[in-house]
């Protein structure tokens, strides 16, 4: 390992990491692991690239010294961001699973127990066929989640980290909701969001805004389409900020005019379900009877929505195309694990369907401490109500002043 001090963490948390795997493997008997997945190459090694559609992986032996296979122009990612002082780069001409078992061979891995990551998006079948097809004095074993052991509970610096990423997904939500009137497009609040989150410090996100407004709320995952808010709508957004690939998200919903009584309850029921599961998570709850928590609650309303997803999932280091660890870990039914100190979630008691053609969410982003779990964000989490919004539109010379406290009704 090369000793450098101009990484995203301290070099020995690196150093714990690699250790950590390391203790793994030899309980799995594993003499080497191949690692493909980005997320994982970034926690070992802060490696990233935006490139990563290109085969690359870390190969991490026993015992020696690691290295990495990669595109000869990614290679220089290798050589100025991480720890890593062996690469095996292979031209855009190259055959890269050649370049890899050539590597095992070179390195004396040959005859030896290799695990692999075979749910890695970026290793894809035919590369894995290529692989088993060339290395044949050897033994080739899926050592899927090795990695993500290590990295679904976070240390205190990773914490530390997502706190700057809170701090960008929260500008940029403020500048949303203050982006949201009647006139505008989808696209223009989108666009107050991305800046306000890259000026906070944020950097590029796995997953940039959504934000949809009336109708379109109803569209599982869509986002801005150039749709102009009309006056009295609600407009829907989930916001990611993003500070060294690791993220934080949230959801709030704005209303360009008063609360229905619909919306109001429908506001009232995923305040209740934060506050109580805020009040139950704690380590050795299990994953299913969080999820039971929150959907319940969301359940007993009656405005006609449903909770049609996961209540929420593991969050932290994340490239396109998700932001989630929810391959990890997800808050869902008939799951027995347990939570942990350090498990970082994103809690989503939003409401699907709301009078039948409205989805609203309000939403959190939390760690699991020693003895209960705490919030990274300070944002009220009402709905923001903009009535005078729709008004100016209509042309009202003297708009209603907006509801300042929803709660108050």
């Amino acid at each position: 390992m090369k000793y450098r001090e101009d990484m995203t963490f301290p070099f020995a948390e690196y150093e714990r990491r690699l250790n950590d795997l390391r203790s793994r493997m030899k309980e799995r008997l594993l003499d080497a692991v191949v690692i493909t997945d980005p997320e994982n190459l970034m926690y070992l090694t802060d490696y990233q690239t935006t490139g990563y559609s290109f085969f690359q992986a870390l190969v991490v032996p026993l015992s020696g010294e690691p290295f990495m296979i990669t595109r000869e122009l990614e290679a220089t990612n290798v050589y100025h961001r991480t720890w890593v002082e062996i690469a095996r780069p292979y031209p855009d001409t190259g055959d890269a699973i050649q370049m890899l078992v050539q590597s095992f061979r070179e390195f004396g891995l040959k005859g030896k127990c290799i695990g692999y990551e075979r749910n890695s998006y970026f290793f894809p079948a035919y590369h894995q066929d290529a692989i088993h097809t060339t290395f044949t004095d050897g033994k080739l074993i899926d050592c899927f989640g090795i990695v993500e052991e290590g990295r679904v509970c976070k240390s205190e610096v990773e914490i530390e980290v997502m706190k700057k990423s809170a701090r960008a997904t929260e500008a940029g939500m403020r500048a949303g909701i203050e982006a949201c009137r009647a006139g505008v497009t989808e696209n223009e609040i989108a666009a107050e969001i991305s800046a306000a989150m890259f000026r906070a410090g944020g950097e590029a996100p796995a997953v940039m805004p959504y934000v949809v407004s009336g109708p379109r709320s109803m569209i599982g995952h869509a986002t801005w389409e150039g749709r102009i808010v009309q006056p009295g709508e609600h407009v829907f957004m989930e916001v990611g900020g993003c500070y060294r690939r690791y993220h934080t998200a949230m959801m709030r919903t704005v209303v360009l005019d008063e609360l229905s009584d619909s919306m109001y309850k429908a506001q009232e029921r995923m305040k209740l379900a934060l506050t109580e599961i805020h009040k139950a998570i704690r380590p050795g709850l299990t994953v299913s009877d969080a999820d039971n928590l929150m959907r319940q609650i969301i359940t007993e309303n009656d405005v006609g929505a449903r909770l049609i997803t996961r209540s929420g999932y593991s969050i932290g280091i994340a490239f396109p195309p998700s932001w989630d660890e929810g391959y990890i870990i997800s808050l869902k039914q008939g799951n027995s694990a347990f939570l942990r100190e350090g498990m970082t979630f994103h809690l989503i008691p939003w409401m699907w369907g709301v009078d039948g053609d409205k989805t609203v969410g309000i939403s959190d982003t939390i760690r699991v401490t020693a003895t209960g779990c705490e919030s990274f964000f300070t944002m009220d989490r009402d709905m923001v109500c903009k009535p005078e919004e729709s008004q100016k539109r209509l042309g009202v010379s003297n708009p209603v002043s907006p509801i300042q406290d929803a709660t108050k009704k």
